[in-house]
């Protein structure tokens, strides 16, 4: 499970446009993040939820069907869960696209179906949620995923020391654990531990050898923070160097996103740094790629409009 994070992003004045030039949907020579992709569509029960390599790409709809349009090159593994059904994972080869069929077996594992209760209940009663969690590790003592995602929630509503010990126990049932160190960086980054924080999530990338963009989201957001107070203080040369880490490491977690709904936020955090670093070439690019794999959301006018000005602003005067 991938970014239960809360980044907020800073205000913007974004001017209301009513006609957006033909470039601004221009395809760059370049992706900005050299992503290329290909569809395949997941059947299986309705309502259930599929990641990609850790990372969720939504549910599949009345019908059973979820298309992913945003699938990158090489091998993958599904994982699907669904109220009422035992989690399955399944293997995605480098060729194949198009439908592919994944059934799901009914369970009455009183374990699992706690954890399912507590998934359900994150987003509405994170008190309950954290009651459902404990359920299911009373019910299985070697449950590690129910560890980490008891430690999310208790992240989520603060209490930071219970949230490390879930964690810590996670990894002790799990050695290696890449999502649980990249979990204990955001707990150790919410703690003030900025040292403890880029540890943990470098510590992170190496378990996953080299793909944890969870990781890279949280050094990404975490070196940006360090751009901005140094230049609050006057420290150029450290902002400059901490937006171009922060830039680094976001690029590489869009890339390893593959386009799932969390890149949304990543895409307009990196744009706005290349704006800050007066790449302007670059965060048109990246708006752009972003407009093709995302035409629809609610953000599509405002990055429309970031474009504009950026043409605006770089054109010969």
């Amino acid at each position: 499970m991938l970014l239960k994070m809360s980044y907020k992003l800073p205000c913007l004045a974004i001017a209301a446009i009513m006609f957006i030039t033909a470039s601004a949907y221009s395809q760059p020579k370049k992706s900005p993040t050299g992503m290329q992709f290909r569809w395949v569509t997941v059947l299986s029960q309705p309502d259930s939820t599929v990641w990609m390599d850790g990372v969720r790409f939504g549910k599949t709809d009345k019908e059973g069907k979820l298309t992913i349009k945003t699938v990158s090159g090489g091998t993958h593994t599904l994982r699907l869960r669904c109220d009422g059904y035992k989690e399955r994972s399944h293997p995605l080869t480098a060729l194949q696209k198009g439908d592919i069929t994944i059934g799901l077996v009914k369970t009455s594992d009183e374990a699992d179906l706690a954890f399912q209760e507590a998934e359900r209940l994150t987003a509405s009663d994170r008190e309950k949620a954290t009651a459902a969690y404990r359920k299911a590790i009373k019910l299985r003592s070697n449950y590690p995923e129910a560890y980490l995602s008891l430690a999310r929630v208790l992240s989520d509503s603060g209490d930071l020391e219970a949230a490390q010990a879930a964690v810590t126990s996670a990894k002790k049932l799990r050695p290696g654990y890449t999502e649980a160190s990249a979990v204990e960086g955001r707990i150790q980054k919410e703690s003030g531990e900025e040292e403890k924080a880029i540890t943990a999530f470098k510590r992170a990338i190496v378990e996953g050898k080299g793909f944890q963009p969870e990781a890279y989201t949280g050094l990404g957001i975490l070196y940006k923070e360090k751009a901005e107070l140094s230049g609050g203080s006057g420290d150029l040369d450290g902002e400059a160097a901490n937006y171009s880490d922060s830039a680094k490491h976001l690029k590489l977690a869009l890339k390893q996103l593959s386009g799932a709904p969390d890149s949304v936020v990543i895409y307009q955090l990196l744009g706005l740094i290349y704006e800050k670093q007066k790449r302007n070439a670059d965060a048109i690019a990246l708006y752009q790629e972003f407009l093709r794999i995302f035409p629809d959301t609610v953000e599509a006018t405002a990055v429309r409009s970031f474009i504009v000005q950026l043409q605006k602003d770089t054109a010969p005067q």
